[in-house]
């Protein structure tokens, strides 16, 4: 046995939310070897032993939605809608990015992330390679997909189209990279940002090479309205027409669903990627959790990027799906503190495709585990352990982040990550590169 922690309050998230009070779970070769009430037997001795007393070890939290190179444009634009934020403030200053800023960003972001208790992340972003080599360094897990738009369709072939290019090398280069520890996805953004020439080709793609998909759906009651208005279809129904829904698809924000559309998402088994903080940033509106599930729906957590939320902190995710959804019902025992806690670990590990590797503690599944130091007097007493971690903890109460049996973070210091160096080079090079003077800022349309 390589870790022991001993006398944790160890919340297990299993299918019977086991949870053992002064618990032990062991790790051997980045597996969770033991979980128990007792310690495990004198033949078993640990390399390392980390006391949890006072702490709650818990799975590792999953962001099934994020932008991780947004970062670099944490708090340059806010208090706008969603479109005059895009348009206006965002797709011009990305035109500025390049590999060597998108990674300086990325770090900063999985350091952030891993700080948090984030232990696998879902991104969709361009400059998809600089983003793998981000996560390779950091150890953390990640669903990468390279952000595809389509704003001109004449002459598209996919073949020939930047962006889907970058996508199949990608795949060539990184998909389960490290043990599948890196995984590659394609990603169409959304609806109101390409057309059918796109749709169709990427539908094609992944149905044939078994690639799953990361989309924007029904994110703002405009761009739900405009395309029904256009096609008399929503974006759900006419994406499916197209086929996007045949591979195993995280769909982020779904705000606007109608009951159809959610009907039609469980059927093709679409997950819901729900970012509370950031749609109630850009007043974009508040999902229906307790209908998507009741429709049968698989509902995750993400915070989307940190330009408009603004940070990478899914404690705070966990507690505001559950409160949006109580008022949104005006009932009190709408999604509760188990049902968000799940929402961020067991189900974010079924969106991700990695529901028999993570997302619980259990014997043989990977040691993606969090210690969050439960002494902290805004956690004391405590009552109830769930209760506590969805309402009262926040991400800096995390205290230790491991991923595979491999700390990642601990007590402030990021053993995998040079953040100084990190914080040079976005100081240095990435800031006045993104934010040098310019006479007309345009947008890429690839």
């Amino acid at each position: 046995m390589d870790t022991l922690f001993s006398n944790a309050t160890v919340v297990t998230m299993d299918e019977s939310m086991h949870q053992y009070t002064g618990g032990f779970v062991g790790v051997t070769d980045g597996k969770i070897s033991y979980v128990g009430k007792n310690p495990p037997p004198e033949t078993e001795k640990p390399k390392e032993i980390i006391d949890g007393t006072g702490m709650v070890l818990m799975p590792g939290l999953i962001n099934c939605h994020t932008h991780l190179p947004m970062t670099i444009l944490r708090g340059y634009a806010d208090d706008y809608d969603l479109q005059t934020w895009l348009t206006d403030y965002i797709f011009p200053k990305e035109a500025h990015l390049d590999d060597r800023c998108v990674k300086a960003a990325t770090l900063l972001g999985i350091a952030e992330c891993l700080q948090f208790g984030v232990t696998s992340v879902t991104d969709m972003y361009d400059h998809i390679d600089a983003i793998a080599e981000a996560v390779a360094e950091s150890g953390i897990k990640a669903n990468l997909s390279r952000g595809t738009t389509l704003f001109d369709p004449e002459g598209f072939e996919f073949d020939k189209y930047p962006a889907c290019q970058e996508l199949v090398a990608a795949r060539e280069k990184w998909h389960n990279y490290d043990n599948g520890r890196i995984r590659i996805e394609a990603s169409i953004h959304g609806e109101y940002t390409s057309s059918h020439e796109l749709w169709d080709a990427m539908a094609e793609y992944c149905i044939n090479e078994g690639v799953r998909m990361h989309i924007h759906l029904s994110e703002t009651e405009s761009e739900h309205n405009s395309c029904v208005e256009k096609y008399g279809l929503t974006p759900a129904q006419l994406l499916d027409c197209h086929h996007v829904f045949d591979v195993p698809t995280t769909a982020a924000h779904c705000v606007w669903l109608t009951e159809e559309d959610r009907k039609l998402l469980a059927k093709r088994g679409v997950s819901a990627a729900h970012n509370p903080i950031s749609n109630l940033k850009l007043a974009s509106g508040v999902a229906d959790v307790m209908a998507m599930v009741k429709d049968g729906m698989n509902v995750c957590l993400g915070t989307d990027g940190t330009a408009s939320n603004n940070n990478l902190d899914l404690f705070e995710e966990i507690k505001a799906a559950a409160l949006l959804a109580k008022e949104k019902h005006r009932d009190p025992t709408a999604v509760s503190a188990t049902a968000a806690l799940m929402m961020a670990t067991v189900c974010g590990a079924r969106a991700q495709g990695r529901d028999t590797e993570c997302g619980m503690i259990k014997e043989g599944m990977d040691a993606d585990l969090i210690l969050v130091d439960f002494t902290r007097p805004h956690l004391m007493p405590c009552h109830n352990v769930i209760s506590s971690l969805a309402y009262s903890a926040r991400g800096g109460d995390v205290c230790l982040t491991m991923v595979r049996g491999k700390v990642l973070y601990a007590g402030g210091k990021f053993p995998t990550i040079n953040l100084s160096a990190v914080v040079k080079e976005l100081a240095e090079y990435a800031m006045p590169k993104v934010f040098q003077p310019t006479g007309s800022d345009e947008s890429s349309a690839s």
